[in-house]
This record gives structure tokens, sequence and C-alpha cells, in this order.
């Protein structure tokens, strides 16, 4: 009766170990990045002013960015592609022996300049300042079309969680048989602005102007995946 017990109790450990064993995963997360060129800029620039009258703070402003606009659709913008981004008038106190005085009003209109053709916004940005405005506020570099960069990035991903699942299995004496879940975390893009802004010679007849060169930023695309590995 004893053996036949212990024999049981050896079974039901074997299986048990087994199925322990069957049950056994490896969780890891893979990442993966590519880029794609930006084939769009919004470019945000203006006229800021200030005068010691409200009103004629706000005539030079309407002036300059009217001037400014014009400019723009003389080199190609089109109409829809410009649109008033910010626009503000506010007055300047002055706090001398503790009086409060408005000594001059500042007034500040921007707008968001959208451009197709990587190759101009430099010269847009030169034609701008040249008709009036004074203020950068800088340029926001997107992709319309970046759906085969996203697959590659979770490709990528894949392969780097993979990867890391093999390392790991080889270093526990065990080894990958299947996947027992995976799910994507996100993909997302965003600019790599760096280094997008120089400054050389506009000409090549030494007029000594300098102008603007803007170099299309690369959308970094990035996906993230987390999987489950089965292991024996």
């Amino acid at each position: 009766m004893m053996k036949r017990f212990t024999l049981i109790l050896a079974l039901i450990l074997t299986l048990t170990s087994a199925l322990a064993l069957a049950d056994t995963t490896i969780a890891v997360s893979g990442t993966g990045e590519t880029q794609v060129s930006a084939d769009t800029a919004i470019i945000s620039l203006g006229v800021n002013t200030q005068s010691k009258e409200v009103l004629e703070a706000q005539q030079t402003v309407n002036t300059n960015i009217a001037a400014v606009r014009k400019a723009l659709l003389d080199n190609g913008v089109s109409e829809e592609n410009i649109n008033t981004d910010y626009l503000n008038i506010y007055a300047i106190y002055d706090y001398t022996d503790n009086r409060e005085q408005v000594v001059a009003y500042n007034a500040n209109s921007t707008l968001a300049v959208k451009v197709t053709d990587m190759d101009k916004v430099g010269a847009l940005i030169d034609a701008a300042f040249a008709a009036g405005a004074n203020t950068l506020n800088g340029i926001t570099f997107s992709a319309s079309d970046t759906e085969s960069a996203q697959a590659e990035a979770l490709r990528l991903a894949v392969a780097d969680a993979k990867a890391k699942a093999e390392v790991l299995a080889e270093a526990a004496g065990l080894k990958i048989v299947g996947i027992e879940r995976i799910s994507d975390s996100n993909v997302f893009s965003y600019s790599n602005d760096i280094g997008n802004f120089t400054a050389r010679s506009m000409d090549t007849a030494g007029s000594g102007k300098e102008g603007t060169v803007v170099q299309a930023a690369k959308m970094i695309v990035s996906g993230s995946v987390n999987i489950t590995y089965k292991v024996e």
C-alpha cells in the first residue's frame, strides 16, 4: 500500500512539474525606430512693436503684418496656407515711486504659414523679414504619410523583443516554443529638429547678405511591443 502511495505521489509531482514547466513564460518589451523625411513645415513668424499710443501700436502691427502676408503671397504661398496664429496687445507698466503708470503698449501678430516645398522654407522666411516681420517663433515639421514607417518600426520592435527573449531563455537553459500574447504599446512620430537652421551667404555675388537655410527635419517614427513567449 505504501509503495502504491509513493508511486502515485511521484507521478503527481512529475505531472505537476511538467505542467509548471509548460506554463513557463518570458515577458519582454521591444522598441523599434525608423525615419521618414518631413514634407510639410509650419512656420510661425510675425511682427512685434511698441508704442506709447495703443492705436499706433495696433496700426503699426496691422500695416506690417499685411506687408508680410503680401510678400508670402507674392512668393507662391496660397491664401489658405496663411493663418493668424496669435494676436495680442497689452500695456507695459512702470512702478516707479510705487505708482502704476502705463508707459507703452506692446502689440504682436503672428502668422502660421504652411509650406509643402521644403526647398522654399528659408527663402520664405527671408521674404517675410524683408517685408517687415521681426519675430520667428520656430518651425514645426510633419510628414503626410507615415504608415509604411510605422509598420517598419513595429517590425523592428518585434525583432528587438525576440532578441531579448532569446538571450533570457538561453541564460535560463530554456527554449522558446511559441508566443502566448503580443500587443503593441504605442506608435508615434516626432521631429528631429537639431541642426535644421543655418546661415550662409544669400548669393554667390558677394553681397554680404545673410539668408536663412532650413534643412527639412527627419521624422522619427517609433514603435513598441509587449510579447510573452512560451518556453520549455
